[in-house]
């Protein structure tokens, strides 16, 4: 109840007592007076409650507006939420995926990784067991140096593509493709870059003589320790492991034999071994053909 209401109220009955009371000590004139006073302030009493309440509905109705349209913002807010929610955990979810599948391919990397070790340890033992034997007197196998007494340092992995720019068209006309492969662009040698190249021309030549189908002969050049390692894996017919042994003997020729006279890998040898390295061969019959150099850096 307002002020006013309460303000009429109280006049009404001031005005309705005032009317009892002219009615037996006073005049007529007095009686009407105070009950026509009382009757406009019940009348306005009314009226303003009236239209309080009809003020109270309409704020009532606007609010309960005001509301639903807070409500309903709410909810498409909270919808939005939602949505974003939904997408996050399909990321997450993808992202636990991407974890899985590259956990997998480090564990199958690893394999590989500790494969290629067990081989290279093999390897470096052949080497070692190289190195270990007597070697063969070679001294008159060795192509002449440009002058030895001021041997260059040179970029090996140049020389090695010298000469296969030499035996492109012979790899062509076999189906082969050579390919150096190296992490570095340069890797130094303190070598005649002459006997270098024979080096290469040599195994390539062989490769290329022995390839006998379409195929491929991939150089690769790296360093261990202080070392440079070359790797020269061709994918011929190959040779029995009991036959690959001899290939750098002087004038041997395998079971798969073809126009030489057995030269060349003799040479390969001499050449290795002048400059204080190791070479080794691997192969197996329909597997082809590699080997392995260690010189010196």
């Amino acid at each position: 109840m307002s002020v006013i209401q309460k303000v009429l109220l109280v006049f009404g009955c001031i005005l309705y007592a005032a009317t009892i009371y002219c009615l037996f000590v006073g005049d007529t004139y007095f009686v009407v007076f105070f009950l026509l006073l009382h009757s406009l302030c019940l009348i306005f009493f009314s009226y303003r409650t009236y239209t309080d309440m009809a003020s109270t509905a309409h704020f009532t109705d606007t609010y309960q507006q005001d509301i639903g349209m807070e409500m309903a913002a709410k909810d498409k807010e909270l919808e939005t939420l939602k949505e974003e929610l939904d997408q996050r955990e399909k990321r997450i979810s993808e992202l636990y995926d991407n974890i899985a599948e590259l956990n997998d391919r480090s564990s199958g990397l690893e394999k590989e990784i500790a494969g290629l070790q067990t081989e290279k340890a093999a390897i470096m033992a052949g080497i070692e067991k190289e190195k270990a034997e007597k070697p063969s007197d070679y001294g008159a196998l060795l192509p002449p140096a440009n002058d030895e007494e001021n041997a260059e340092t040179v970029n090996i992995i140049d020389i090695a593509e010298a000469a296969k720019q030499e035996f492109l068209t012979d790899a062509k006309n076999v189906n082969m493709a050579i390919n150096i492969s190296s992490a570095d662009s340069t890797l130094l040698v303190k070598a005649d870059p002459n006997r270098l190249l024979i080096l290469f021309r040599n195994i390539i030549d062989n490769s290329i003589k022995y390839m006998r189908k379409a195929g491929s002969l991939v150089i690769t050049v790296s360093t261990i320790g202080d070392d440079i390692f070359i790797v020269l894996k061709d994918t011929g017919e190959g040779l029995p492991e009991d036959e690959t042994k001899h290939i750098f003997e002087l004038n041997y020729q395998g079971s798969n034999r073809v126009s030489g006279n057995g030269l060349g890998l003799a040479q390969a040898k001499a050449i290795v071994e002048y400059y204080g390295g190791t070479i080794y061969a691997k192969s197996s019959k329909g597997h082809g053909m590699g080997i392995y150099i260690q010189l010196p850096a």
